[in-house]
C-alpha cells in the first residue's frame, strides 16, 4: 500500500468519481490512476468503488470507510512533514488563510502586517472564497486556517473557535437625515432606498430577515457582495446601507457617515476554522493569537483535542 494510491483514491472521490478530472488534478494519466486504485483494491481484498461499465458511480459500503481512513492517513502524513519542518526550518514556512473579502480587507489587514514583520520568512497566502467554501478548503488541506462569519458548528473534521463579534451600522452620505438619529428604527431605514448585501450571504439574509419579521419591506435598489462596492454607491447618493461596523472607517470613508444599528440587528460571530488533524506550527499559533488573543496555544490544543 502506498500513500500515492490513497491520494489517487481521495482525489477521484473529490472530483465526483471523474477519473479524467482526477488525473488532470494529479498531473498524471487516467490509466495510471485507474491502475493504482485497482492495485489498492487487490491488496485490501475488497472493492472500493462501484463501477457501471466504464464509469465510476460511487463507493461501496467498505469503500466509504476506506476513503475516510485514507483521508486520515494522508492528514497524518502531512503532519509528519510539518513536524519535521518545525525543527529543520523554524523561521520559514507557508501559511494559507481562507477567508472572505470583508475579513481580508479589514480586520486581517493589521494582523497580517504585524505577522509579516515578525515572520518575514513565512510565505503567507490569502485564499479569498465564499463563506460556504471556507470550511471545505480547510478540511481538504487547501488552507491551514479559515476565518469566516457563520455557525460555530463545524464538521467532524474541523473545529470552529469564536474569534470576534460582527456588529452592524447604517451608513449614508454625509448630511443624510438618518445620521441624525441616535437610534434609528427599521421604519426609519426603510423610508430611504436601501443598498443591501446579496441575500445568498449571511450578512444579507440576516438584515432582510429582520425586516421581514417586523413586517417591513425595504426598497432595495441594489444588491452586492462587496462592502467596498456598497460604500461607493452609498457615497454616490444611490441609497443608504446596513454594513458590518468593522467595514466603516471614519478616517478613510470621508464621504459617508455611520450610526450604530446594534439595537436592530443581531450580531454574528466570526470563527477561526481549524482542521483537527492539522499539525500547527508555532507561527500558526501566533497568527491565531493575533486574530483572537484569547486563543492561546494551550487553549487551541485543548479545543482540538476535545473535538
Amino acid at each position: 500500500m502506498k500513500l500515492q494510491q490513497l491520494k489517487y483514491l481521495c482525489t477521484v472521490v473529490d472530483h465526483g468519481y471523474n477519473i479524467t478530472g482526477a488525473a488532470e488534478a494529479l498531473f498524471t494519466s487516467q490509466p495510471g490512476v485507474s491502475k493504482q486504485i485497482r492495485l489498492l483494491e487487490t491488496e485490501l481484498g475488497v472493492e472500493i468503488l462501484v463501477r457501471s461499465g466504464n464509469r465510476i458511480i460511487g463507493t461501496t459500503e467498505a469503500g466509504a470507510e476506506i476513503v475516510e481512513a485514507a483521508r486520515r492517513v494522508l492528514t497524518d502524513s502531512r503532519q509528519l512533514e510539518e513536524a519535521a519542518r518545525e525543527f529543520t526550518n523554524r523561521s520559514g514556512g507557508r501559511l494559507v488563510v481562507a477567508t472572505t473579502h470583508l475579513h481580508a480587507r479589514y480586520p486581517l489587514l493589521p494582523v497580517i502586517t504585524a505577522f509579516s514583520r515578525k515572520y518575514a520568512s513565512v510565505q503567507l497566502s490569502l485564499l479569498q472564497c465564499p463563506p460556504a467554501e471556507i470550511e471545505a478548503r480547510v478540511a481538504a488541506g487547501d488552507a491551514d486556517i479559515g476565518l469566516t462569519t457563520g455557525s460555530e458548528q463545524a464538521s467532524s473534521q474541523c473545529v470552529a473557535l469564536k474569534a470576534y463579534p460582527l456588529r452592524r451600522c447604517v451608513v449614508a452620505p454625509l448630511g443624510h437625515p438618518i445620521l441624525k438619529r441616535k437610534k434609528p428604527t427599521l421604519k426609519d431605514i426603510a423610508a430611504y432606498p436601501l443598498i443591501a448585501y446579496n441575500s445568498t450571504l449571511s450578512s444579507g439574509w440576516v438584515v432582510l430577515q429582520t425586516f421581514e419579521r417586523a413586517g417591513i419591506t425595504p426598497n432595495i435598489v441594489l444588491s452586492a457582495i462587496d462592502a467596498d462596492v456598497i460604500k461607493a454607491y452609498v457615497a454616490s447618493g444611490l441609497g443608504i446601507a446596513v454594513l458590518q461596523s468593522l467595514a466603516y472607517d471614519a478616517t478613510q470613508d470621508r464621504e459617508i457617515g455611520a450610526v450604530s444599528a446594534d439595537h436592530l440587528f443581531p450580531s454574528s460571530d466570526t470563527h477561526l476554522i481549524l482542521n483537527r488533524g492539522k499539525y500547527l506550527r508555532q507561527y500558526m499559533f501566533d497568527f491565531i493569537a493575533m486574530v483572537a488573543p484569547a486563543w492561546t496555544p494551550p487553549k487551541v490544543r485543548a479545543a482540538l483535542a476535545a473535538a
